[in-house]
């Protein structure tokens, strides 16, 4: 019997999920489809956009992300401490911007509200919207439906669009983090569409290293989440290692599953996979074409152990794979 997205989501064990959403028997919604010959790909470009849009309004970063022809792929991180940290005011403002504010809302920002139980009514509302304001299933909500309706228009049909609910999957660890985001900035590689990582489009490793490239920073682009400098006091919740370590890695697994070198690993393996103690061998296994991610979690064995228990469960699948990945 599948978990509530309650019980999987839990904020306590990590603020760091990799979510997955796949068009309606898999079709080729995105890209070309094969039976009618229709492309579909300008529609990634929707992805891209409202995911920066989504970014400027809930307590959630995008990590890493990439756009398929029938999926996508998107890392996220939950800000939980931002969410608390705005005003009642601010609250009221972005939830403004995904839907329609009640009359009652309306008036209290006008200063009319004058009875306690208004002004407590809308004290109510807005500790809700809050708590949506940094929930996954939330903003994935508000990312799929739109798109969904949107499509549905172009294709001048109704229906659904979608296959079901969004998966996530738990990233308990550095460990777990590293291995995900590569695994969604290589798909476009794995799936031998793209040869490099700076050729694959609406993936987030193009995007870094385009604003890398770039002189002047593209206003409207999708903001992601920074990467720890070396020596500089970055804030306490950038992402774990610095990008040029991780392109670096990425540059060394994407031409290892070009030339399909599963078995033998060459000469300069990056020292970041040294440094959090990942296996070299089992890594370009994962990240060949037919590699699985794990299940509903990703990370080192004791910490799924842990997020197992929290869960009420006694193992999460991928245990065995974890203590291969990530030797103690």
């Amino acid at each position: 019997m599948p978990r509530s997205r309650k019980s999987q989501i839990s904020l306590d064990d990590t603020p760091y999920y990799h979510c997955i959403c796949r068009c309606v028997r898999r079709a080729f919604l995105w890209g070309v489809d094969q039976y009618s010959g229709k492309d579909y790909s300008h529609r990634k470009q929707w992805v891209v956009e409202k995911l920066a849009e989504l970014s400027g309004i809930f307590a959630i970063d995008v990590c890493a992300y990439a756009v398929m022809s029938n999926h996508y792929h998107v890392v996220l991180y939950v800000d939980k401490e931002q969410a608390l940290s705005w005003s009642d005011e601010t609250v009221i403002e972005h939830w403004s911007r995904l839907f329609s504010l009640p009359v009652l809302v309306s008036r209290y920002q006008n200063g009319q509200c004058h009875s306690a139980a208004e002004r407590d009514a809308v004290r109510q509302l807005v500790a809700t919207w809050r708590q949506r304001l940094h929930d996954i299933s939330w903003y994935m909500r508000c990312l799929n439906e739109p798109l969904a309706r949107r499509a549905n228009v172009e294709d001048h049909c109704s229906g659904r669009f979608w296959e079901g609910r969004f998966r996530s999957q738990a990233l308990l660890d550095e460990a777990g983090l590293l291995t995900c985001m590569a695994y969604v900035d290589l798909n476009p590689i794995r799936a031998g569409i793209n040869p490099t990582p700076e050729s694959s489009d609406f993936t987030s490793i193009q995007a870094r290293i385009q604003a890398l490239q770039s002189e002047t920073p593209q206003v409207d682009s999708l903001p992601l989440k920074a990467f720890h400098t070396p020596g500089s006091k970055d804030p306490a919740d950038t992402l774990p290692y610095s990008f040029q370590d991780y392109l670096a890695l990425i540059d060394w697994t994407g031409r290892a599953v070009r030339e399909d070198k599963r078995g033998s690993i060459s000469e300069g393996i990056p020292t970041i996979l040294e440094r959090i103690n990942i296996d070299p061998d089992q890594w370009q296994q994962l990240m060949q074409p037919r590699g699985k991610l794990f299940s509903s979690a990703i990370g080192r064995i004791d910490t799924m152990r842990l997020y197992a228990q929290s869960i009420g469960q006694s193992w999460c699948q991928g245990m065995g794979a974890s203590q291969a990945l990530f030797p103690t």
